[in-house]
């Protein structure tokens, strides 16, 4: 489902598309291990095997074609699901591609109607825009202790 593009400042047309087979593991790999607070503890094979079996994934991409931004989600595929891993590269930051890539993921795609999860330290701005808030006392968590 690619959008077609999206034209920032008048000269640059960048692309969001959920085709699995478009996401730039590598680059997806290298920009979680060692770049984001949130997944440097994973190794480069345990990122890969969530980038292939996620729900969904969404990539954000440059005029040049190469991949700037991406999301993935897993699900139980009916009625809810757990947005992760949402970046982009700090040079492409700054022209909204992280609202584009959210809701492409949660409101234009087959879980538009799921209720959404997500944990983050540092980005609430961005996703109280797509209506999360903090949770309710109906919700229960276990850290992990693998961090």
């Amino acid at each position: 489902m690619a959008d077609g593009g999206i034209e920032y400042d008048g000269s640059e047309k960048y692309e969001v598309d959920d085709d699995p087979a478009r996401i730039d593991r590598d680059a997806v790999c290298a920009f979680l291990s060692s770049e984001v607070y949130w997944a440097r503890w994973r190794s480069v094979s345990v990122i890969r095997e969530q980038v292939r079996t996620a729900w969904r994934v969404v990539g954000v991409y440059a005029p040049d074609g190469s991949q700037v931004g991406f999301a993935r989600a897993f699900s139980d595929g009916w009625a809810q699901a757990y947005l992760a891993d949402v970046y982009v590269l700090p040079e492409h930051r700054g022209h909204g591609l992280g609202k584009r890539l959210v809701r492409t993921m949660i409101d234009e795609g087959p879980g538009a109607k799921f209720r959404w999860l997500l944990h983050t330290a540092d980005a609430h701005g961005l996703y109280h825009q797509f209506g999360f808030a903090p949770p309710d006392n109906t919700y229960l968590e276990r850290p992990s202790t693998l961090a």
